[in-house]
């Protein structure tokens, strides 16, 4: 898989840092249109330790984030240079479905469809697969704040 974006280009437009940046790669992007991105997941990921002892399993509401945020990699990549200067602020979500656990050595795929633009808020569509296999899908809403 060709990277489009690796981890530092996506810190230079997310503010997220580590430990809770989750997007680690960008591996497709068209702008104003769809993002495809990478999330790894590993046992060193400091949720573990409580979610759960003995049988680890990545929180759901920690997938949406890393929706969110592959949402927000595509605003920012889809804005003109000049206008990345606001904040993307996450809005709501809805029609989330959790399918199967996702477990330390799996690799999440998420694609985010941008399904509607109004002004400074958009909409998308998530989807995050391990293997091909379906695990989680939502509807996400951001908002373009102000140039600072």
């Amino acid at each position: 898989m060709e990277t489009v974006y690796d981890i530092e280009e996506i810190m230079g437009l997310l503010p997220h840092r580590y430990p809770f940046i989750l997007v680690d790669r960008v591996i497709e992007i068209e702008p104003d249109k769809r993002i495809v991105v990478l999330k790894n997941v590993t046992m060193n990921e400091p949720f573990f330790q409580g979610h759960f002892p003995g049988t680890p399993v990545m929180p759901g509401v920690l997938i949406v984030e890393a929706m969110a945020q592959a949402g927000g990699v595509l605003v920012y990549a889809s804005l003109p240079e000049d206008k990345r200067k606001g904040g993307i602020y996450f809005m709501g979500i809805d029609k989330a479905r959790f399918r199967k656990p996702v477990v330390p050595g799996d690799q999440l795929v998420i694609e985010i469809v941008w399904t509607k633009r109004r002004g400074n808020v958009s909409r998308m569509s998530g989807k995050a697969t391990v293997d091909g296999t379906l695990v989680a899908e939502a509807e996400v809403m951001a908002m373009i704040g102000e140039n600072s």
